[in-house]
């Protein structure tokens, strides 16, 4: 039950943004304004307030580190080289590779591991997310600036990527909060009030966008590509996590694709229904894995 009580939420803020869509109570664009909400302001907040409240001593796990970047590294870059074999857009296929490798640490992950293993679990969580959203996430940033940018020259294009890069505020704030971190300052008590609503609201927002992007869409779903990034995500990652450090906890694709898929304009409904299927999926997953381990 507990377990239900986590992955509810989920459901119902999908189901909120997509009922809302199909009766027009928000309309086409609301999806769009709401991930830029998100991306702009919400996730950035939340992102520098996680840095910003983690000491560099809590980081110092090399093999827990190495455990979980490298499976999700390879899933990740496996999946980029394949989709990249297909034709696919670097830009989509940096996003496919998320769809594949990016689990949904910050919504999922800290309450679970809270539940099953106690307090001692919160400081690998917080590392997972950390590399989730602030590692991965950016690899994934980097890759689709290369692909949008059209300049025969390289010098042009890292410029221009650059460029993007320096003004994304999703590599920007994970940054400033570490700074913060290892410098000994303290967030005055008004700014740590508003850390906590923006980033509070990052979440169900984009969760609520995702829905009303699904209630927006009529065609159909590429069915056999989402069953393999839901594959990959699911059973992949954490066997090959688990065969690196013994450990197995397997999470549904976050809203970091879609969030990135939107953003940059590219093609989101695979990311969407990855999202979806890997969701209700994990129910079972996430179940066995924790009746294996107790």
């Amino acid at each position: 039950m507990p377990l239900f009580t986590i992955i509810l939420p989920i459901f119902s803020l999908i189901f909120v943004g997509y009922a809302c869509r199909r009766f027009n109570k928000l309309g086409p664009a609301a999806a769009s304004e709401l991930n830029r909400f998100v991306v702009f302001l919400a996730l950035p907040a939340l992102l520098f307030d996680i840095m910003a409240k983690t000491p560099w001593h809590t980081l110092d796990q090399p093999a827990f580190i190495a455990a979980f970047g490298i499976g999700s590294a390879a899933v990740f870059f496996a999946t980029l080289v394949v989709r990249l074999m297909q034709s696919r857009h670097l830009a989509d296929a940096s996003i496919d590779g998320l769809n594949a490798a990016y689990p949904n640490t910050g919504f999922g992950a800290l309450p679970l591991c809270l539940l099953a293993f106690g307090k001692e679990s919160i400081a690998p969580a917080v590392i997972a997310t950390i590399l989730t959203v602030c590692v991965l996430f950016a690899v994934a940033i980097v890759l689709i600036e290369f692909g949008l940018q059209t300049e025969k020259h390289i010098g042009a294009t890292l410029s221009r990527v650059g460029l993007s890069l320096v003004k994304n505020p999703l590599l920007i704030a994970p940054v400033a909060g570490a700074l913060v971190s290892g410098s000994g300052v303290k967030v005055p008590e008004g700014g740590e009030a508003l850390l906590k609503l923006l980033g509070g609201a990052a979440s169900p927002c984009a969760l609520v966008a995702l829905g009303l992007f699904l209630g927006g869409k009529g065609e159909a779903h590429s069915l056999k590509t989402t069953s393999a990034l839901v594959m990959l995500k699911l059973v992949v990652q954490p066997l090959l996590t688990w065969w690196l450090a013994f450990y197995v906890f397997a999470l549904p694709t976050g809203t970091g694709p879609f969030m990135l898929a939107e953003f940059y304009r590219r093609e989101g409904n695979v990311t969407s229904s990855a999202i979806l299927f890997s969701t209700i999926a994990s129910l079972v997953t996430v179940t066995i894995c924790l009746t294996v381990m107790r």
